[in-house]
């Protein structure tokens, strides 16, 4: 069996679940392209209000699944597709994706699983979870965009930490290096991040993806030129339709709650 990651509805929140029995969750190329998939169906959907993504059995994901390494891995196309299209795709897709993303992240978040974390808007994580990229031991470096990404949003020390030492961090190591949001006992896991998801589904929908297409602009932009006015500029350009909301139901309903003080309904 080559894994699976499914997808369930709970009201608004579409839970996505990593799923590969017996290699905790280690991500194969299907899992890479069925990733891709499951975010650009996602993307698409209108009633999907935020997105929460998990491992099965205790576990986010181990890393890659290492048993189809030799396949590809050996060949230098091949291995570019690999990396450039499967692993990229799937990663892409999560990136793109307009809908709040929340992680639950338990047990062993390795390598493809950092890099899977790192796509998420919102990162909560057992006490016990663990967390690194140790393919320094399997003799190999980390692809150049996935390296990009997690020198992003984990932090040039603890990138450096992870890719040349091999160093496997705790969750709390994590949470005060500012990759996590929130860590919790590792039995209110399931709740905390339901909770969450639930949470960011009940505010308005339309202002969230608002919201995560300008943080997407403003990181392109700081990436491009760093942050300054030229920087903003670029922001103003690049999101042309940032006031496209003003008429619409969900803004006139989030104003006319707050005047008249009461819960909006979105």
């Amino acid at each position: 069996m080559s894994g699976t990651v499914e997808v369930k509805r709970q009201g608004a929140v579409a839970c996505v679940t990593l799923r590969h029995p017996g290699k905790l969750n280690a991500m194969s190329r299907a899992m890479w392209q069925a990733l891709r998939s499951v975010f650009e169906s996602i993307q698409r959907s209108t009633d999907v209000r935020c997105v929460l993504i998990r491992g099965e059995g205790g576990h986010f994901c181990a890393g890659g699944d290492i048993a189809e390494y030799p396949a590809f891995r050996f060949d230098e196309s091949s291995l570019r597709d690999f990396h450039e299209n499967d692993v990229w795709g799937g990663l892409q897709a999560m990136l793109d994706c307009d809908v709040p993303i929340v992680a639950q992240i338990e047990g062993n978040c390795m390598g493809a699983g950092v890099e899977v974390a790192c796509c998420c808007d919102i990162r909560i994580a057992a006490e016990s979870a663990r967390f690194g990229a140790p393919i320094a031991r399997l003799g190999f470096p980390m692809a150049p965009r996935e390296a990009a990404l997690v020198l992003r949003e984990a932090g040039v020390l603890t990138a450096r930490e992870m890719l040349l030492q091999a160093a496997v961090l705790s969750a709390a190591e994590m949470k005060a290096r500012g990759f996590l949001n929130q860590v919790v006992a590792d039995a209110a896991i399931t709740n905390a991040a339901l909770a969450s998801a639930r949470h960011v589904a009940a505010l308005a929908p339309q202002a969230a993806r608002l919201n995560k297409q300008t943080l997407r602009a403003l990181n392109r932009a700081i990436a491009h030129m760093g942050y300054s006015l030229s920087a903003t500029d670029y922001v103003a350009n690049e999101v042309r339709d940032a006031y496209c909301y003003a008429d619409s139901a969900e803004h006139r309903e989030g104003i006319a709650a707050f005047m008249q003080k009461r819960k909006p309904v979105f």
